[in-house]
């Protein structure tokens, strides 16, 4: 991030205004999921008020937005984001004989999420619906899975993929060690 505060404030404005446009939100709609008025956000987009931390960070989870991107400059999209693979967030609590890590950043949580899935013998991941038209798609890495969406049920091996409904209950099951690779888009 640079270190000039005259070129993030030129920045800050545009950035905001083109965060609120591709989520395809007005003014009022920010307004609401952020708590700042619509003039605040409207004078904040005009570049005529310069926000608070407080106010740019209620904005920019309004808006599902990295507050770090809106103030880095544009050459930064020259970068690569690596996460090393022993700091990739897992989850182990949830499903059973299974581990979830998390690829996909935390902005993306959902809206478009990755997962990476290793199954033990007699691993499942139970899951229930998620929003109205949200759709899944399992590619198996190793091994072999058993995927359950409503009534329809699909044995899968290695290097099968599946795409399915994610907005009835729905289910992964693995008889032996597996691994998977699933991409959960929401609608």
């Amino acid at each position: 991030m640079t270190d000039n505060s005259d070129d993030i404030l030129t920045r800050l404005p545009a950035r905001l205004k083109e965060a609120r446009r591709a989520k395809g939100l007005s003014l009022e709609a920010v307004a609401n999921l952020s708590g700042v008025s619509r003039s605040m956000v409207s004078q904040i987009e005009r570049g005529e008020s310069s926000p608070t931390i407080s106010t740019l960070w209620n904005l920019t989870r309004a808006l599902q937005v990295d507050f770090a991107g809106l103030l880095e400059d544009a050459n930064s999209a020259d970068q690569i984001e690596v996460l090393r693979n022993s700091e990739v967030p897992s989850i182990d609590n949830m499903g059973q004989n299974c581990r979830i890590r998390i690829l996909s950043p935390p902005e993306e949580a959902g809206g478009h999420e990755v997962y990476d899935i290793q199954f033990d013998k007699g691993g499942a991941l139970n899951s229930q619906p998620h929003a109205r038209g949200a759709r899944e798609q399992l590619t198996v890495l190793e091994g072999a899975v058993r995927v359950t969406s409503g009534s329809a049920v699909s044995n899968l091996k290695q290097g099968d993929t599946a795409r399915y409904a994610a907005d009835i209950a729905h289910s992964i099951a693995a008889d032996g060690p597996a691994r998977v690779f699933l991409i959960v888009k929401n609608a």
